[in-house]
Formats: structure tokens, sequence, C-alpha cells
């Protein structure tokens, strides 16, 4: 497989038993090494008791785009820390997008800034990982 493929390949086969994030009914807007952006449709499952985005939904859309990102290059990688803060209110039909960007790599570590906004770029959360990246291969 080229290293092109890869990226896109990992989310398929990771998406495909991801069925939370499923659930969520994410869609890839776009995957390179290291990069990934998803966008989700808030629905009325998804509010809490104060009608607005549940704060789990969003940790959980970014925690799902830092673990496409983390693991485009093949390797197994698997968030061991997340911080969230969050800016702004989401209501039902409301789209989200979050972009996940590599902002240092090792062998072993990777940490992301991960932006959750709706357009035009009107930031609702802003999240940071980081992964432990194993020596295990999604594909031989």
């Amino acid at each position: 497989m080229s290293q092109q493929n890869i990226p896109k390949s990992v989310l398929e086969k990771m998406l495909s038993n991801d069925f939370f994030s499923q659930w969520l009914g994410i869609e890839c807007v776009n995957i390179t090494q290291g990069n990934c952006e998803l966008k989700m449709k808030v629905r009325k499952e998804m509010l809490n008791g104060f009608g607005i985005l549940h704060g789990g939904v969003i940790f959980s859309l970014a925690d799902s785009v830092l673990a496409f990102a983390a693991n485009s290059y093949g390797k197994i990688s698997l968030t061991i820390e997340a911080n969230i803060s969050f800016l702004e209110s989401v209501s039902e039909n409301d789209e989200l997008f979050a972009r996940a960007t590599e902002i240092g790599s090792t062998n072993k570590l990777g940490i992301y800034d991960v932006l959750v906004y709706k357009k035009p770029e009107q930031k609702i959360a802003l999240f940071r990982g980081t992964v432990y990246r194993t020596t295990q291969n999604h594909f031989e």
C-alpha cells in the first residue's frame, strides 16, 4: 500500500468497527498523514437537559478526529491524555466540524490540537490530545 493511501485506508478500517463514531454520524472531509477533518450534524438525541449539545458529544467528536489523525501513519496509536475547553453552545441541526492538526511527534508520542467549529470558523471548542504510538501496524 502506498504511503498516500494509508490515511484513508486506516480511517475506513477504524470507522468500520467504531460504532459510537457511526452513531455520531461523522463524515470525513479530509485526511492526510497527521491531519484529519470531520463533520457531523447535531441531532435531538444529542442534546442535554438545557436543550443544547451535550459536552460529551463535542469531546467525542474531537477524540474521534484525533484518533484518525494519529493513526493515519499506519501505526496503532492510543490516546493517553486529552483536555477540552468549551467556547460556545451548539443547537440541534447545527453542523459541526472538527480539525485535528499534529503539532509534535516522536516515534512514541504525538501531540494534536483539535479545533471544533461551525462555519464560518465560529470556534466551539479547543481540544488537545496526546497519543502513544505502539509498534503494531494497522496493516501487515
